[in-house]
């Protein structure tokens, strides 16, 4: 009889669901669309079908905005070996587009994610643009910090690891 309390050496080893044959998994494989067309030709036909249109408008009116869940299609289909993420990359304005088509032939009020109230997206536009014309847009500020801390007199700093602090 075996006791219950005895270590069971037959466990599997910490970790050895994290791991995988390489080559085993969708995204291991080459992808089953090539072409920016031959997805666009596999996405057509689910955004068309109703059951799929429902549940769209159905997360539309949760407020999920628009290019989430074209993201989380794209990168679905990825993760299944659909297509390559430059593939789906190239996808995303596509299908923000078809999304947002839907939803206005459905009257629903939806967030793009593009809204200008969005704080991920001025963030980006504002790195976008300090970034394309070369300019800091906060170069004022800077200043201003720097002027302060010339202002602040500074003391001599002790070193040692037995030294005192004044």
């Amino acid at each position: 009889m075996l006791d219950p309390t005895a270590p069971s050496f037959s466990a599997p080893i910490p970790g050895e669901a994290l791991t995988a044959e390489l080559g085993s998994r969708p995204w291991q494989q080459p992808p089953q669309y090539n072409t920016v067309e031959e997805a666009l030709d596999y996405y057509l036909p689910r955004l068309e079908s109703d059951e799929v249109t429902n549940q769209l408008l159905d997360v539309l009116e949760m407020g999920i905005p628009v290019t989430t869940i074209a993201n989380t299609m794209q990168l679905g289909s990825v993760m299944e070996g659909k297509h390559s993420v430059d593939i789906g990359m190239l996808l995303l304005p596509v299908l923000v587009e078809l999304i947002m088509l839907i939803g206005d032939k459905a009257g629903i009020k939806y967030a793009t994610g593009l809204e200008e109230g969005t704080e991920m997206r001025s963030t980006l536009i504002d790195l976008a643009v300090s970034k394309f014309t070369g300019e800091d847009e906060d170069a004022e500020e800077k200043e201003e910090v720097a002027e302060k801390e010339e202002t602040v007199e500074e003391e001599p700093v002790m070193a040692g690891l037995m030294s005192r602090n004044k």
